[in-house]
């Protein structure tokens, strides 16, 4: 056998072969993944079946005949061994005839109407087209015939061109009369390619809807799709480089490939649903011929290059409606839940430049406004003029009120009496002594932008004097230069909300980087470390005053030489560890022909502009800098950007980074070289890694391992052999195992000065409380096992029967966000002296028997209680194990960052809407379970008869790999409203069962929608997201049937863009 990979079922032959191989050989193999045993085995047979046929011989009829024979006692066996007669209806006529339209017979002038016309290529198999061979078909002449053919035609293209459109409008024309047709065009005005008469015409078309993306700066459609939908099932989909122009499909050098519905389903419907996710997003407006004007507009503002547009519109930044994005969605949900839930009204945003801060300010403010009934003063500060311009003009916008607010700054002044919504620099807010002026409660909402500046003595008067309601912070930087956090000095320890790395660079709101990992020739493994890093002397003295400075230096210079296309075109930036370091660095380029300078914290402002105005302009290809000088460059055009020094902090590594993640016209991506060698055994390699490639279930060492296959898109990380060896034995020896748990447990109160206690030790390392249960053995197991290894905790086994049972269902608490659950659980434990006197109502005496199930898994008589409370009483008689419970309640409520509701189903439920609820917690919610009886369900939809409601559970990837196209396209969300279900392959609309979710006549049935992203999560099994109650809009196909349900509440955004798996990013 041929080495190289292999994804195939082990049959005998494959084994005997594997046996025969040569010793020097081994092979890699894994068990079949049971939700694709179906696909994998079906494709496998396919193969084997075809092989079997074609060795059958005859003549051409007698040989089909055969063929026939032996399908038809497949299909016999089939439906013998499946006890399933309908199958016999698949059994194959002895004519061997294929079926190939079904058309209605109309008779016009006494002739009867032409058939169907059908593309020449097959519609039963995908193909692909090059226009490179005479014998294949042109392009134009295959879609004239889909276009005929078609119920409905979906088109998603770049840009459309009349010299296109005109191929084909004819047959347009035609299909678009038909009354049940239906075209759906989705393209942008991006560079001004698309015509206004293409997207003119067609919008005069019949039963034809176009949605358009005017963003005239940025793009993120570059599909080019033509979706050709049949109610027979034999839809077909052209996917490939052609936009909808004449050069690109008639004359030019384009690959489209067929896809058909029939052979690839899976893709097929991801390309529907990609469309239908498009279709609903906010991006794409609807196009009314009434608009001709603004869509003109448009396309002429896209063919203006993207620096002389800036200017031309400087004044109307948001010419159209500003709506969040979904993550900015996110962040507002974040921001209720902190105030709502927490009572935190001192709220920190932290996000890099560019990201959409402000919008996020204006639709808070706009959020607060609404909740109150009077006229709600702010005052809103920023540094620079140009920011509180552009500033006040979002507002305006997100308000929709072109009169709001004044603006404070160089010639600018509000009219006497008009403070009340205030726009102001720091300059004028103090030269004018504002403080003076009004009452500390003046203000209602104040934001302060760049708050990292709050250091500075100009902002401790606002700070100090003013006592708003809100108090709202905006920074890309939480540390300050003189490296507190204001996180712990002005908002108590939290951030509010973050805007995510890979989040940004997914929406084009930060550039994407290539980021190389280049090996140091530097051992650092020996150096002091002390109070959590490097001494910067004992690093200064390796990099500039040893005699290896010039061999590390070399290698730098070396390295970026072959990494960048071209080092005359850097504009980049170096990170030192100290000014000599800086100078040495920046004279040492210099000396090798590369213009380069250094700055630190004492150069001069009119050197440091001088500098910035040369790297601009090329004059210079590099600035050396040291840490204190993060944040004064802010120089867009920067695309190279050097990590010279092991950077301890990874907030200043991301400030760092952020430097050269600003978009810039020309600039496709950031580059940057990190050097990276042998390092102490107390520095961290992972979190700065974690932080470039963002939140997966998988490890960091399986990311590093398989090339970081989940960067943001259209980036890059890749690491040369020893820097990676280096960086993978870090990650080793720093995982959070149980040794270094209890380590870390052991040395805290050394290290910190807090208290021992669960929540400081989970907050001050930042690790997930997740980690405490999975990280310990089964047998010792949690927070407190961890403190008696750890020998700061006393033994305990003795005096808590039970321990093992309690632990495992304290490990599901910690996946708990209930926060009405939460509550009541740890009520009945203050009270639990008196619980057997407490009066319950039905929802309450329902969480009880969630929380039975939870701990106790059996059904209360099984495990020889009474009652629901008999559970709690045991638990309370181990002291310990009820501290710990209590201790993952209490932490759990701290962790929640959304706002729940209590939702009226008709009947008594304490399921609250987007909260977590495992299985066995939403079963006994809805009584399925009770006080004798765990009843069994192991299908995915339970329906409850007395209540008339349906119960559907989803688990969007229900395959353990991560990217399983079989599979993973069969539930997911098209929009936060509706939701792509597909029931059990045996349900067809026509079943008791079938009905029941496809009518709408019976107004007293409840579906509840619950989704899980995963089977697991954290080693355990996954709990669901309760989505609330679903209503029927939509269905296609039988066994199983395809329906679009409507949700009655919107999905929160962060599960709207998990849940969607066609995502635009």
């Amino acid at each position: 056998m041929p080495k190289g990979l292999y994804e195939q079922i082990l049959t005998d032959i494959l084994n005997k072969k594997i046996e025969d191989l040569d010793k020097k050989y081994g092979h890699e193999k894994k068990s079949m993944d049971f939700e694709e045993s179906s696909f994998e085995l079906s494709l496998f047979l396919g193969k084997v079946i075809k092989k079997a046929l074609d060795q059958i011989t005859g003549s051409s009829t007698d040989k089909i005949r055969k063929q026939i024979s032996i399908s038809n006692k497949m299909i016999e066996f089939l439906s013998e061994k499946l006890e399933d007669k309908s199958f016999e209806g698949y059994k194959i006529s002895s004519e061997a005839d294929m079926l190939l339209s079904i058309y209605e017979k109309i008779e016009f002038q006494g002739k009867q109407n032409a058939k169907v016309p059908r593309p020449e290529s097959p519609i039963n198999q995908s193909s692909i087209f090059t226009g490179s061979s005479n014998i294949e078909p042109s392009l134009v002449s295959e879609w004239k015939k889909e276009i005929k053919s078609a119920d409905r035609i979906n088109l998603i293209v770049s840009f459309i061109k009349w010299s296109g459109v005109r191929l084909i409008i004819r047959e347009l024309e035609e299909f678009t009369r038909g009354r049940e047709n239906k075209l759906r065009i989705i393209t942008t005005t991006y560079i001004g390619a698309t015509q206004l008469k293409a997207i003119d015409k067609l919008s005069k078309l019949p039963n034809t809807e176009i949605k358009i993306s005017y963003d005239t700066n940025r793009t993120r459609l570059h599909a080019k799709t033509y979706m050709f939908e049949r109610d027979s099932g034999f839809g077909t989909a052209y996917i490939g480089s052609s936009n909808l122009s004449n050069v690109a499909i008639s004359s030019g050098l384009e690959w489209n490939m067929k896809i058909s519905e029939y052979e690839n389903k899976e893709i097929f419907n991801k390309c529907i649903g990609t469309f239908e996710t498009y279709w609903n997003d906010s991006e794409f407006k609807m196009y009314d011929p009434n608009q001709k004007e603004e869509l003109k507009r448009a396309i002429q503002s896209a063919k203006i290059s993207s620096n002389d547009f800036k200017k031309r519109i400087k004044k109307k930044l948001f010419e159209f409606d500003i709506k969040p994005y979904s993550f900015q969605k996110e962040i507002l949900e974040e921001l209720e839940a902190e105030r709502i839930i927490h009572k935190r009204y001192k709220n920190l945003i932290v996000a890099a430049t560019g990201t959409g801060k402000t919008v996020i300010s204006a639709f808070d403010y706009k959020g607060f406004r609404k909740s109150k009934s009077k006229e709600n003063r702010l005052l809103f500060v920023a540094h620079r003029q140009e920011i509180l311009e552009q500033s006040i003009d979002c507002f305006k916008r997100v308000l929709k009120d072109e009169n709001f607010g004044d603006l404070w700054v160089g010639n600018h002044r509000p009219e006497k009496g008009h403070a009340d919504h205030l726009f102001i620099s720091i300059q004028s807010f103090n030269s004018r002594s504002i403080h003076e002026m009004v009452e500390p409660d003046y203000f209602d909402f104040i934001i302060i932008d760049e708050f990292h500046h709050a250091a500075a003595d100009s902002y401790q008067v606002i700070l100090d004097y003013f006592t708003p309601k809100i108090l709202l912070g905006l920074t890309a930087t939480p540390e300050r230069m003189d490296g507190k956090s204001i996180v712990d000095l002005y908002f108590d320890g939290y951030i509010a909300a973050e805007i995510r790395l890979r989040e940004a660079i997914n929406r084009k709101l930060l550039c994407p980087f290539q980021y190389f990992v280049v090996t140091d020739p530097i051992d650092l493994s020996n150096l002091t470390w002390s109070r959590g890093g490097y001494k910067i002397d004992d690093l200064e003295e390796l990099y500039v005053a040893k005699k290896g400075k010039n061999r590390r230096a070399r290698a730098i210079l070396n390295a970026t030489i072959d990494y960048v296309d071209n080092i005359k075109n850097v504009q980049g930036i170096g990170f030192c560890v100290s000014v000599k370091h800086a100078h040495f660095m920046a004279d040492f380029f210099k000396n090798q022909g590369i213009p380069s300078i250094a700055l630190d914290g004492t150069s001069p402002e009119d050197l440091r502009y001088s500098a910035k105005t040369k790297l601009n302009n090329k004059d210079i290809n590099f600035i050396f800098v040291v840490d204190l000088y993060n944040e004064g460059i802010d120089i867009p055009d920067v695309n190279t950007v050097l990590f010279l020094r092991p950077t301890e902090s990874l907030t200043i590594f991301l400030q760092q980074l952020g430097r050269g993640l600003r978009l810039s016209e020309g600039k496709d991506c950031l580059t940057v070289l990190d050097f990276v060698g042998q390092a102490h055994r107390n520095y961290n390699f992972s979190d700065k890694f974690r932080a470039l490639v963002g939140k997966t279930r998988h490890s960091l060492k399986r990311e590093i391992k398989k090339g970081f296959p989940h960067v943001p898109k259209g980036c890059f990380i890749e690491m040369e052999k020893q820097a990676q060896m280096y960086i993978l034995e870090n990650i080793r020896k720093a995982i959070n195992n149980v040794t270094t748990i209890r380590s870390k447990i052991q040395k805290f109160p050394e290290i910190t000065n807090l208290e021992l206690t669960m929540e400081n030790f989970l907050k001050y390392y930042g690790i997930e409380i997740w980690w405490l249960y999975k990280a310990s053995s089964v047998k010792n197991k949690g927070w407190n096992r961890l403190c008696v290894q750890a020998g700061v905790r006393k033994e305990f086994k003795d005096k808590n029967p039970n321990e093992r049972r309690i632990v495992k269902g304290i490990e599901t608490l910690t996946l708990c966000n209930s926060r009405r659950f939460i509550n009541f659980i740890i009520r009945c434990f203050d009270n639990i002296s008196t619980i057997e006197d407490m009066d319950f109502s039905k929802e309450e005496i329902l969480m009880l028997s969630m929380f039975h199930y939870t701990i106790w898994y059996k059904a209360p008589e099984k495990c020889g209680f009474k009652k629901y409370i008999d559970g709690l009483l045991r638990i309370n008689e181990n002291p310990v194990m009820k501290e710990e419970l209590i201790s993952v309640l209490k932490y759990q409520l701290t962790q929640i960052k959304f706002v729940d509701t209590e939702l009226d189903l008709g009947f008594p439920c304490p399921l609250d809407l987007h909260c977590k609820y495992t299985t066995d917690q939403i079963l006994a919610a809805m009584e399925y379970y009770n006080i004798k009886e765990k009843k069994s369900m192991r299908e995915g939809v339970k329906y409850l008869e007395d209540r008339n409601c349906e119960l559907l559970f989803v688990t969007l990837n229900k395959s353990e790999k991560d990217y399983s196209p079989s599979t993973m396209y069969h539930d997911y969300s098209i929009n936060q409203k509706l939701f792509h279900w597909q029931s059990q392959s045996i349900i067809s609309d026509h079943t008791p069962t079938g009905k029941r979710y496809v009518s709408n006549d019976d107004e007293n049935y409840v579906p509840l929608l619950f989704v899980r992203k995963y089977k697991k999560e954290h080693g355990q099994t996954a709990p669901y997201y309760y989505l609330g109650p679903v209503k029927y809009k939509d269905h296609e196909g039988n066994k199983p049937i395809n329906i679009i349900w409507e949700l009655k509440h919107s999905m929160p955004p962060k599960l709207a863009r998990e849940s969607n798996k066609f995502t635009i990013t």
